[in-house]
């Protein structure tokens, strides 16, 4: 398939709940091609489905060499405290602000055969696994900001040559 361009701030698309992904759906072989070609562009750890466009509960990642996908996750346990980690996103280009994130995250959800699959990690990984899924329920990680830091977010986005 190929590399599909990013949806930036402001498309719909982005703050949408996504659809659960159907197996029986012969788009989404395609899709999850699409997703892992798209995320193994230099520096980049994660792709959600809606950030090419399709309203899926679908990502890939590519983390500490570790390349993959899962469809319909779930974000299914977290451990620590909240600590502010710099993060930023594709879909927010040239920002970051620290953003509150576990150290540790799991989720749980199938691949195209059906088959369940399981992620848990800690750190960068973590951090992934928590981003992606929020992108999946209509979720930008500027919304997980507290409010003086979200207003100074929303002001460099207005200011930014993309938007």
């Amino acid at each position: 398939m190929s590399v599909r361009e990013i949806r930036v701030f402001g498309d719909p698309v982005l703050r949408s709940k996504c659809d659960e992904a159907r197996l029986d759906d012969p788009a989404l072989a395609g899709l999850v091609t699409d997703l892992l070609d798209t995320v193994q562009i230099p520096g980049r750890a994660g792709v959600a489905a809606p950030q090419i466009g399709v309203g899926v509960r679908a990502f890939s990642y590519l983390v500490e060499n570790r390349l993959g996908y899962v469809l319909n996750p779930r974000l299914v346990e977290t451990r620590g405290e909240l600590e502010p980690i710099d993060e930023g996103c594709l879909s927010v280009p040239d920002l970051g602000f620290l953003t509150p994130r576990y150290p540790w995250a799991r989720v749980e959800g199938i691949d195209l055969d059906g088959n369940r699959v399981e992620l848990e990690g800690e750190g960068l990984f973590a951090q992934m696994l928590q981003h992606e899924c929020a992108h999946l329920d209509g979720r930008l990680y500027i919304m997980e900001l507290d409010k003086p830091t979200r207003m100074r977010a929303m002001e460099a986005i207005r200011n930014a040559p993309w938007f």
